[in-house]
């Protein structure tokens, strides 16, 4: 059985190379809520998070070989992301919560990353750590105070167990150790497609449907769907998972906290979606935080050179 491992890295802040990898990765990510919003609008939400995997698992699965992982592994990041994380999202942004919002909530993900590290991998959680958490979560409480026709109490609630499941699939992630991340991600995705297809079968209208679902979905939603196949699921999940391999989960899992910054612009600029002023000031909390995060560690040293 391959025993879990996670690489010793002592260092408080990433690298530049590994910095820029991880912005680049955000910023699909962030860009993505206004794909999915338009996706929605021709597929339905479970049998839509089925087909991102379908394309991700094929043909790849074919030419690349199973990581050394034991299959329960595969098993439970293929459930948290594909069902938990994706399958609820999408369910919620359907009518429930806006794709802005929906990708500044995506980030409790953090809070659940860190958490699940400081009890599994016993890690623990620097005092500048603690401050940049609270100051984001901080940002994340003023969304929960505003809640409309387009972002209601569950959408929030459903987005968070969507960060919860990440968080999860992040954990477990690490724990597969030091493997080909892009082989790791696709034979995942094997276990993600049977439950997202069984409950759209089930709540999403049955076979006969989704076949005319399909049929009468339009080029632009087919490209969207690929998108989330190749360069979320793909690039995105299998450069993040090294990431998590290399550093602990504390430096690395706030990176995200961008993803809001590409997500809420993204969303006002093709989406019309409204920016007033309570959504800057959280965003702009949830992004203090990740900068003390990052940057505190570098700081403090350059101040010690002088004092």
């Amino acid at each position: 059985m391959n025993k879990p491992h996670l690489q010793a890295h002592k260092s408080t802040q990433l690298p530049l190379s590994h910095l820029l990898l991880a912005l680049g990765i955000v910023a699909v990510w962030g860009t993505n809520f206004v794909v999915i919003k338009n996706c929605l609008d021709a597929f339905p939400p479970f049998f839509f998070a089925a087909l991102r995997y379908i394309f991700a698992l094929l043909p790849f699965v074919f030419f690349i070989p199973k990581p050394k992982v034991s299959w329960g592994n595969l098993c439970i990041y293929g459930l948290a992301t594909g069902v938990g994380q994706f399958g609820v999202m999408y369910y919620a942004m359907q009518s429930q919560i806006s794709p802005g919002l929906a990708s500044l909530v995506i980030q409790t993900q953090v809070f659940f990353t860190i958490g699940f590290a400081m009890f599994f991998a016993k890690e623990g959680l620097k005092f500048y750590q603690s401050v940049a958490v609270a100051v984001a979560m901080t940002g994340l409480g003023i969304i929960a105070l505003h809640t409309d026709a387009s972002t209601t109490f569950i959408g929030i609630a459903l987005v968070v167990f969507s960060g919860l499941s990440w968080g999860v699939a992040n954990t477990v992630s690490r724990r597969a150790g030091a493997i080909n991340m892009l082989s790791y991600v696709v034979w995942a995705s094997a276990f993600s497609i049977p439950p997202l297809l069984l409950i759209s079968l089930v709540f999403e209208g049955g076979a006969q449907h989704l076949g005319e679902v399909m049929l009468a979905a339009p080029l632009g939603a087919w490209i969207g769907v690929l998108w989330q196949s190749w360069g979320n699921t793909l690039f995105g999940y299998a450069a993040w998972g090294w990431l998590l391999s290399k550093h602990p989960a504390a430096i690395v899992a706030p990176a995200p906290l961008l993803v809001p910054i590409f997500g809420m612009g993204a969303s006002a600029f093709f989406l019309d979606e409204a920016l007033p002023l309570w959504k800057v000031a959280a965003a702009s909390l949830v992004i203090i935080g990740l900068m003390i995060n990052l940057f505190w560690p570098s700081l403090q040293n350059q101040l010690r050179k002088y004092f």
